[in-house]
């Protein structure tokens, strides 16, 4: 199943087990069975629930989420249907309101009158009740909470009436006997009006937040009030919506359940909901009345990014009805969207962009991810099943987006989507990151309009980092496609942008400042300011051929870069906690140091300079970590296919053939290497040795001198010692070595031809030694003083030749310090040019 329900309250599990221990009697049981149902969820999640003993009263208790404990908390002596309840938080206040029937369907003999009938009822201890409202339109009620736990002397209460309009209700109340509470002047409680004339309100008990429609001059327009720890409100924002409200029954959302509806005729009505979440992201879902059933249409308004996109989505087969309305359900970075057996929809709320990102599920690529029952979202991923009176915790379940990466996505869009949800996930704990990992590299070249190992370098390592610093996601790029022209089948799109300048945030502290930067983003920043590694892509090829010719910038500057790159390695290696098999980060690699210290000194200025607010060292950690995060994703991956091979750690043995694992770790560094390229990404010290080492193992000669002649091989001081090494002289290993000498710059030449023990490698060592020594020479007089030759040659001109080497020799002892390297001198350069004469004579 794509989402994943784990039950977090079963009002019949959690709640009867609790009654019979109390009540002892087996009728009790059977009626409070069949009555059970959830009512109400307050703000710190404690569940609120009634049922009907076996007198028909109406009994009320609470379910403590965080003790998992029941608490009776008042028993009605009437036989009433309960609409809605809601308790205060120092559980010495309760208000419920009533519909008048009793079983013979009369008028109750309280109010005979009203319909309606909504009471405030002391409950610590139970004692007096004060009718607020008879009325024969229905009530619903619902107590505030402050953001801390306090022993208030004042509750406040909203009354929401079908008559379209909300009060406040000020409660004073007294303690009197010790913990007696009273409500004060009973008869006469203040109240205000927070709204009227709206047709649809939304109640977040979390954020304390209430969400109203008003229709202005035939205009639907959205309205925000934010109640506050010091009983306050504030009208938070006005947005103008595009929506076509006619035929909507007046309704309420997450104010309770009314079990008296026709769900029938509900799902075909329009559909309204209001989902954030902690990013500062504000997203408006729409569903309209069904006037077809051969498709249905639904839209979300992603008010921080600025923009409107409409989906229309064909349910099922042709002729299948759409027995339930749509469902709209809040899974954190993700909305999900849902018509039971037809399709759903996971849509991507923080990056909704590009509809590639997003994952559309149809037939049996959705299987039966959510009870039929009607559903109500509620905050923290929370989903209350109205009629089982179930609340579950969804989350998306990355095991079935395992199973459909590996056996049923079969198209780019499909990969990249689910690959992205996939990640998601790895904010949730359990996550397991390898799985991902695993599947790129077998599929490494699965995908056309994408490059795979880049989307997971990308993606994965900024939503390492997502957490630890706010809008981060304007500063880092999440994935690698900046475009996708490709339809999405089953679902078409339309994108309008919003008017922006309509939409006035009226208080900026908290969650209102950080939407209000995104709006603010949106409005003014072009183009976004997402980090690209250009500038370290020129500075670094600077660099790197300043170093091939001999040219050297300001020590300082450079060894401030590779302190850079040190920082990260340790960081690395703090990080990693099990031993790894494939040798990584064991040589100095200067080139790759020197990339990584500079992506970290170039994505530290890029967020110090849009992140003024935030400390240098919080910002340094999280460089650290995201280049971290980089490095170890290419290591995981070649550690991923080694340990599908063997368990044991992959020692470099040039004289024997590649193995079957050898090859497949050589073509995904291959890949690797290829993905990294163009993202001017760093690799991890010692990448590119290893590479080279597989190439010899495993490639054809031919093959192995193109891929180094293309660059995709890049012969290292330590491949190619090991290679002078490791191999003997035989016919073909001389060919080996001797096109790879060829092909080394002069200086990386000198020094490695010094561990082959060959002719070649000596008239090497010899010229460059001559050339050394001649580079500065004049012409003098002969110094007759200076000894013969130690060979005993009559061959004048190389006695000559070797009598200007010694005294060059000398001269530079005594001036310089000059000391032969590894024991060449002209002794040396005389024996290897007579070896060459010999061997060019033939003798």
């Amino acid at each position: 199943m794509a989402l994943r329900l784990l039950t977090h309250f079963d009002v019949r599990a959690d709640v009867l087990p609790s009654l019979a221990a109390e009540a002892g009697d087996t009728g009790v049981l059977e009626t409070a069975y069949e009555s059970l149902r959830v009512l109400n969820i307050e703000r710190n999640g404690n569940i609120i629930y009634t049922y009907k003993d076996n007198k028909g009263n109406a009994v009320f208790g609470i379910y403590d989420c965080q003790t998992r404990q029941n608490e009776h908390l008042y028993t009605f002596e009437k036989d009433m249907q309960a609409v809605s309840c809601s308790v205060n938080s120092e559980r010495t206040l309760l208000a419920a309101s009533f519909v008048q029937y009793t079983k013979e369907g009369v008028r109750s003999e309280l109010h005979p009158g009203s319909k309606c009938l909504t009471l405030l009822v002391e409950i610590h201890p139970v004692d007096s009740v004060k009718v607020l409202k008879a009325v024969d339109s229905c009530i619903w009620v619902q107590f505030l909470y402050p953001h801390a736990e306090s022993h208030r002397l004042q509750s406040h209460l909203l009354l929401i009436s079908e008559e379209k309009y909300i009060e406040r209700f000020h409660i004073q109340i007294t303690r009197e006997d010790g913990n007696r509470v009273v409500i004060r002047n009973s008869s006469h409680l203040p109240r205000d009006r927070i709204a009227e004339d709206f047709v649809w309100a939304q109640w977040d008990m979390s954020e304390q937040r209430l969400y109203y429609v008003e229709l202005e001059q035939s205009k639907s327009v959205l309205k925000c009030i934010q109640f506050w720890a010091d009983e306050s409100f504030t009208l938070m924002f006005e947005m103008p919506l595009d929506i076509s409200l006619s035929g909507l029954r007046f309704k309420f959302v997450n104010f309770g359940y009314d079990y008296r509806q026709d769900q029938e005729k509900l799902c075909n009505q329009p559909s309204l909901c209001v989902f954030t979440n902690h990013t500062g992201s504000l997203c408006v879902c729409y569903s309209p009345k069904f006037d077809s059933w051969e498709e249905v249409t639904y839209s979300v308004f992603y008010l921080h990014k600025g923009y409107r996109k409409t989906f229309t989505a064909a349910p099922g087969s042709a002729g299948s009805h759409v027995a339930k309305g749509i469902t709209f359900l809040n899974l954190g970075c993700l909305v999900a969207v849902y018509i039971p057996g037809h399709f759903l929809h996971l849509l991507n709320i923080q990056h909704p962009d590009l509809t590639c990102h997003s994952l559309f599920l149809t037939g049996s690529k959705m299987a039966a991810v959510l009870p039929p029952s009607p559903l109500q979202s509620l905050p923290g991923s929370l989903v209350l099943d109205c009629s089982s009176g179930k609340v579950y915790r969804a989350t998306v379940d990355q095991s079935y987006l395992m199973w459909f990466l590996w056996n049923a996505a079969r198209l780019d869009c499909d990969k990249m989507a689910a690959l992205h949800c996939a990640l998601l996930c790895g904010q949730d704990p359990g996550f397991q990151e390898d799985q991902v990992i695993q599947w790129i590299c077998e599929h490494a070249s699965a995908c056309h309009s994408f490059d795979l190992i880049q989307e997971l370098l990308i993606a994965s390592s900024y939503w390492s980092v997502y957490p630890e610093l706010a809008d981060v996601d304007k500063l880092l790029a999440h994935s690698s496609v900046l475009a996708w022209n490709e339809e999405i089948p089953g679902v078409m799109l339309v994108t309008e942008e919003l008017p922006l300048l309509l939409m006035k945030v009226y208080n900026l502290t908290g969650y209102w400042a950080k939407l209000n930067s995104n709006l603010e983003y949106v409005k003014y920043t072009k183009p976004h300011l997402h980090y690209h590694n250009s500038v370290v892509r020129r500075e670094w090829h600077s660099l790197v051929s300043e170093e091939k010719t001999g040219k050297r910038r300001s020590t300082m500057y450079v060894r401030n870069i590779l302190d850079n790159a040190v920082k990260v390695i340790l960081n690395m290696e703090t990080r990693t906690l099990e031993p790894r098999l494939i040798p990584l980060l064991q040589e100095e690699d200067r080139h790759q140091r020197l990339l990584v210290g500079l992506m970290v000194s170039e994505l530290r200025n890029h967020l110090v300079r849009h992140l003024q607010c935030v400390e240098k060292k919080k910002i340094e950690q999280t460089v650290l970590d995201y280049i971290s995060k980089l490095l170890n994703l290419t290591w995981c991956m070649l550690e991923t296919i080694w340990r599908k091979h063997s368990a044991h750690p992959w020692v470099p043995r040039l004289n024997k053939h590649g193995s079957a694992a050898e090859f497949e770790v050589f073509h995904l560094m291959t890949r690797i290497l290829d993905a990294t390229n163009s993202l001017c990404f760093p690799l991890p010290p010692g990448f590119h040795s290893l590479h080279t080492t597989l190439g010899v193992h495993c490639l054809p000669l031919y093959n192995l001198l193109h891929y180094i002649d293309n660059g995709v091989l890049l012969l290292t001081e330590t491949a190619v010692t090991r290679l002078m090494k490791d191999l003997d002289n035989s016919e073909k290993n001389e060919k080996l070595k001797f096109s790879i000498v060829a092909r080394l710059p002069p200086l990386l030449g000198q020094k490695v031809c010094r561990f082959w023990d060959h002719p070649m490698s000596s008239n090497i060592i010899s010229r460059n030694h001559v050339a050394q020594l001649l580079k500065d020479y004049k012409k003098e007089p002969r110094n007759s003083m200076i000894g013969k030759s130690s060979f005993p040659t009559e061959f004048l001109p190389l006695n000559c030749f070797i009598e200007i080497l010694t005294g060059l020799e000398s001269s530079h002892q005594a001036l310089c310090g000059f000391e032969g390297q590894d024991n060449v001198d002209s002794e040396f350069v005389e024996e290897a040019a007579l070896k060459h004469t010999t061997v060019l004579l033939g003798l």
